[in-house]
């Protein structure tokens, strides 16, 4: 999980983290005292409307609110626990740190979870794929590989495990001696297989690694990367499957919906629908602009 999504999440833990007090109550009770005033909840809403974050806060209600409504039935608590647990797996003890770091708890951070998976239900509904696109996206997809790679900080190490490599000296024996990457020198440098959908990985050491055609050959200059110099053996290779396919169909169709995903453009088209099927009314007239970043004109009353 990347912090561009970590920071995404954040923003959506605005939803469920802060909540914007409403107007009409019959009673204006008091949301804090001190010696000679207080403060009303209509004292509380007024400021809050006032604010940029108050503002941000009640389009962000709403927006949630309209996706659960139209798209809730296609969202499933096992899907975003199942998220959920896998980022708590991925940083482990560091988990709650990264919460914290981000401003949320666990509930709020489910939530985001759940507004994404919403948002995501809305783009496939909304949004759909083209042959022509996914056509485009087939001729560069490039199907799953498994690896071997030792990494090294210095271009004249990686280009000596080359050259040693070329005079039959055995890449096991050489990553645990040379490679840096304690999580795999031991296991020949051995990484999970992956394809060209792939974020994990660095996009050079991708690249190179996709040029290699034979099992058992091997990179023939050092490749450089945000973490050093890689050596990259292919250990296998898989059949790229035909677009006729279901199951390459859909993995292309989810490769294009999900750079879709990163498209704020596209999403703000995607919400700007979604909230104008749900025919929303603003009701306080100095609020009646909040939705104005999704939708041109919102409806308004006093």
């Amino acid at each position: 999980m990347t912090n561009k999504y970590w920071k995404r999440a954040a923003i959506f833990a605005a939803v469920a983290g802060l909540a914007l007090t409403t107007a009409a109550c019959s009673q204006d009770k008091t949301v804090a005292s001190y010696k000679g005033g207080k403060i009303t909840q209509q004292d509380y809403y007024n400021k809050m409307k006032e604010s940029q974050a108050g503002k941000s806060t009640l389009a962000s209600m709403i927006i949630e609110n309209t996706l659960e409504q139209q798209y809730g039935s296609k969202v499933s608590k096992k899907q975003v626990d199942k998220q959920y647990n896998a980022a708590k797996k991925q940083y482990g003890s560091q988990f709650e740190a990264i919460l914290q770091q981000n401003g949320m708890t666990a509930s709020s951070y489910k939530d985001s979870i759940k507004t994404q998976l919403l948002s995501e239900a809305a783009l496939k509904d909304i949004k759909k794929v083209s042959k022509k696109q996914e056509q485009k996206a087939y001729k560069s997809y490039q199907p799953k590989i498994t690896v071997e790679h030792i990494l090294v900080s210095k271009k004249e190490t990686a280009q000596n495990i080359i050259n040693q490599l070329n005079k039959g000296a055995d890449f096991k024996t050489l990553a645990a001696k040379y490679s840096t990457d304690t999580a795999t020198k031991k296991k020949s440098g051995k990484l999970p297989a992956f394809d060209s959908t792939d974020t994990s990985l660095d996009s050079s050491f991708k690249k190179a690694a996709f040029k290699l055609t034979k099992v058992g050959q091997i990179t023939q200059t050092p490749v450089k990367s945000q973490y050093g110099y890689h050596v990259i053996k292919l250990v296998k290779k898989t059949k790229k499957q035909p677009l006729s396919d279901p199951a390459m169909k859909k993995k292309i169709d989810n490769q294009l919906y999900n750079k879709m995903m990163q498209d704020s453009t596209t999403m703000q088209s995607v919400i700007s629908t979604v909230l104008k099927r749900a025919d929303v009314s603003i009701k306080d007239n100095d609020l009646k602009d909040v939705l104005s970043q999704y939708i041109s004109t919102s409806k308004s009353s006093n």
